[in-house]
């Protein structure tokens, strides 16, 4: 079978293009979506900027975050809602290795970056009197820089991997993206070693960030039960609440995107991947705003500032 050169490679992304009506729906929605995505954790940055209140690690952390799930989305999203409207579904190699690559780097990023925001709560809890020392402004610099790096040295090797394979015939992904291990199963060769990477990746940037989650956070358990005041245990348990959340939102898809048995409706399988991508986004500042006083401060006195502004 001949192989194509890269710059001859088109692939087709299938969607749900034998559901059309559904597509339409999904274009609605994830527009929406994405405005929300946009719009909310823009919002986040600019208040964790502008507000010294908020000068702090654990919004120093969200703002890093919601940096990522705006890079993230705008990965694919785009060209996602385009397809959803467009018969021709086609996406060049260089164009889904970019989207792979970016999106898997992001992802690979906040893997890192969710147990580094557990131990800021480790921190803030089990030692808070130690707490502005330890957790220092080169620390926090050093720790996220730590995640960003080992975000995109994984997402380097695996796309290193995936673009030196050759491909023949009909290349139909069948996904709303481009996404990894549907690019490389269509390869025409062996594709052992890309299937034994990823799986040491997920090894390493899933399960061994969720074993520091949980031992952070029994730590954190274990001295919020020793405090002696209701009401401290019940403010203790606020600041780590919206954490818990995010976390329980984020591994709790993607768990069940992996370990759920393998369903005879791709579509489905589909739906689920897509909700992790663009549902969980847009989630993470809606957590992290709801019943947080710090951001509702300091978002009225954002909102102040720019009605004086336009008064004059």
């Amino acid at each position: 079978m001949e192989r194509t050169n890269w710059t001859d490679i088109e692939f087709i992304l299938q969607g749900l293009s034998e559901y059309p009506r559904a597509e339409k729906l999904l274009f609605v929605m994830c527009s929406v979506t994405y405005l929300v995505i946009l719009l909310g954790n823009s919002t986040l940055i600019t208040l964790t900027l502008l507000d010294s209140h908020l000068h702090t690690p654990m919004y120093f952390f969200l703002g890093n975050l919601s940096f990522l799930d705006i890079c993230y989305t705008s990965s694919y999203i785009p060209t996602l809602l385009i397809h959803l409207l467009s018969e021709k579904k086609t996406i060049s190699f260089t164009r889904c290795v970019v989207q792979m690559s970016v999106s898997f780097t992001m992802a690979s990023t906040e893997c890192v970056l969710l147990p580094v925001m557990a131990y800021d709560r480790y921190v803030a809890i089990c030692n808070p009197l130690r707490y502005p020392i330890i957790m220092s402004r080169a620390l926090c610099i050093q720790m996220a820089s730590l995640s960003w790096g080992l975000g995109f040295l994984n997402s380097l090797t695996q796309t290193i991997l995936a673009v030196q394979l050759p491909f023949c015939g009909k290349n139909v992904i069948n996904h709303f993206v481009c996404e990894i291990l549907a690019f490389i199963k269509l390869a025409c060769a062996d594709i052992s070693l890309n299937e034994i990477t990823l799986m040491l990746g997920n090894v390493i940037f899933l399960f061994s960030p969720l074993l520091l989650i949980c031992i952070s956070y029994i730590f954190i358990l274990s001295t919020v039960l020793r405090i002696n005041s209701a009401e401290g245990r019940k403010k203790a348990f606020s600041t780590c609440s919206a954490h818990i959340t995010v976390v329980t939102v984020f591994y709790g898809t993607i768990l069940f995107m992996y370990m759920k048995p393998k369903s005879k409706d791709s579509a489905f399988d589909k739906l689920i991947a897509l909700f992790y991508g663009v549902v969980t986004p847009m989630l993470n500042p809606i957590i992290y705003s709801l019943r947080n006083t710090e951001v509702h401060g300091a978002m009225r006195k954002l909102m102040t500032r720019y009605w004086f502004w336009r008064k004059g």
